[in-house]
């Protein structure tokens, strides 16, 4: 039986323990801190309604197998998007570490020695000048109440930090996914341009050729068949330029999905055959939870904010206990004997005193942490609203401009098509033919490039509107531990 002095002696300590925490309670921390305001979505008018859902793999919309064959391989191969899950899992491994905290941790320890005692020291005989064996057999538990909740703050601001290195993973898969598809539009839009390119140069051979024929009739003179000369190199320079920025575009769409840069050589998409998507009417404010970014800055604002809670635990007592029950011998026949067992336990008090300046300083640092952080999620939230009206703007006023387009585009190719009818019916020459055709190549580039703006606005309309993510962060796979004697 435990001796009733020994219980009477440790729970003495314990009253002792608890008495020093009441006192050293009452220390100071400061005058009170009001964090900023967090923005919210009435105050940046955003329908109640909610806005258009997006598909999780929205690329597909664009209807072109190659481009989502790419986006997949993108998704599993890029080097970035490894370093981001890395860091997820080492934040849900420091989150589970925080678990641990409010736990008991036992342990058992098992030692034996050989060992010859000093003649001239402290050991008495018979022991002195002897050989011995030694043994040694304990069991240990040690746990750290959480009174004031220090414990389950900490778990707080790890769950908060895993949970925004999630969804900051998530936005870059969307962010490496819009990366891809823009490229490939814009490679697309590289490959379009030079086809109009290589009907200039076409035109330009001929404009040559008919001015050479006209400076022999005496029709034309040296300075019209130089500058029609001059026209030609111009020509074949712009499809040289062209197919630089083919190459570059090529290697940008292996890079991104992880590849060597001569892997996608031969990739030739054609502008024609990518569609356009539907265009949202309304920006909900379920924007501000679809959106990865933002969700990720609301959770790093949780995470300060129970940063600055653990920074207010601090100033008061931090409470351990601890106990052991075994077994130690000299001699390994004595081990095993009811008289070789020892017990104890061990309560154990820190108290912040004199260390009031200290405290508070790290409070105001946390605090300071903490308003940084919501001015981070304030930012990220104008952002995103900007964006998504950016983008739906863009997207309407595209439209608008490729109506315009198409009626300009229309009249130069009827200019064109009399011109050729006069010329075949005899009624006009062939310059005229080659005249009316440069505004009509004209039209085919700015139709090139008004369709590609339209498909590239839309994939960052998808982008902005979330990307067709949900969001999954409250189901990161931690729950905050539960006190020991509950």
């Amino acid at each position: 039986m435990t001796p009733p002095s020994f219980l009477t002696r440790s729970g003495a300590l314990c009253a002792l323990l608890c008495a020093g925490a009441l006192v050293s309670g009452c220390a100071s921390q400061g005058a009170a801190h009001t964090p900023l305001a967090s923005t919210h979505a009435a105050d940046l008018g955003l329908s109640a309604s909610p806005s258009m859902p997006i598909a999780a793999q929205w690329w597909t919309a664009l209807g072109d197998t190659t481009l989502n064959a790419l986006v997949e391989h993108a998704l599993q191969g890029n080097p970035s998007l490894a370093v981001l899950q890395a860091r997820q899992t080492r934040a849900l491994a420091l989150a589970d570490l925080s678990s641990s905290a409010n736990q008991a941790h036992a342990t058992l320890q098992a030692d034996a020695a050989r060992q010859r005692y000093s003649a001239n020291g402290m050991t008495p005989a018979p022991i002195a000048g002897s050989t011995w064996d030694s043994a040694n057999l304990q069991a240990g538990l040690r746990w750290s109440p959480d009174f004031f909740d220090r414990h389950r703050a900490e778990l707080q601001a790890a769950l908060g930090q895993a949970r925004a290195a999630q969804a900051d993973s998530a936005a870059a898969r969307s962010a490496l996914a819009t990366q891809v598809s823009r490229s490939y539009i814009a490679l697309a839009r590289l490959l379009a341009q030079r086809s109009v390119a290589q009907q200039h140069l076409a035109q330009r051979n001929a404009l040559l050729q008919l001015t050479q024929e006209r400076t022999q009739a005496g029709l034309d003179s040296q300075v019209e068949l130089t500058q029609a000369q001059a026209a030609l190199p111009d020509a074949q320079g712009q499809i040289e330029a062209l197919d630089e920025q083919i190459t570059l575009a090529r290697r940008q769409v292996a890079a991104l999905c992880g590849q060597a840069p001569a892997a996608q050589a031969t990739l030739a998409p054609q502008l024609d055959e990518l569609a356009l998507g539907d265009i949202p009417t309304v920006l909900g404010a379920d924007l501000l939870g679809r959106r990865a970014d933002v969700v990720a800055a609301r959770w790093r604002v949780e995470a300060a904010t129970q940063d600055a809670a653990v920074a207010r635990t601090a100033f008061y007592p931090d409470i351990n206990l601890s106990a052991f029950v075994g077994l130690n011998a000299i001699g390994l026949d004595q081990l095993l004997r009811a008289s070789s067992r020892q017990m104890g336990v061990a309560p154990a008090l820190t108290l912040p005193l004199f260390d009031g300046t200290r405290l508070r300083a790290q409070l105001g640092v946390r605090q300071a942490e903490l308003d940084a952080a919501i001015a981070q999620y304030n930012a990220a939230v104008l952002s995103a609203v900007k964006e998504a009206g950016d983008a739906i703007g863009s997207v309407q006023s595209l439209t608008r401009q490729q109506t315009l387009q198409a009626q300009a585009a229309a009249k130069a190719a009827t200019a064109y098509d009399f011109a050729a009818q006069r010329f075949h019916a005899g009624l006009g020459n062939y310059l005229l033919v080659l005249s009316t055709e440069s505004p009509l190549l004209a039209q085919r580039r700015l139709g090139i490039d008004l369709r590609a703006r339209q498909l590239d606005t839309r994939v960052l309309l998808m982008q902005a509107l979330g990307g067709g993510w949900h969001n999954d962060t409250e189901l990161t796979d931690i729950s905050p531990a539960k006190d020991f004697f509950s």
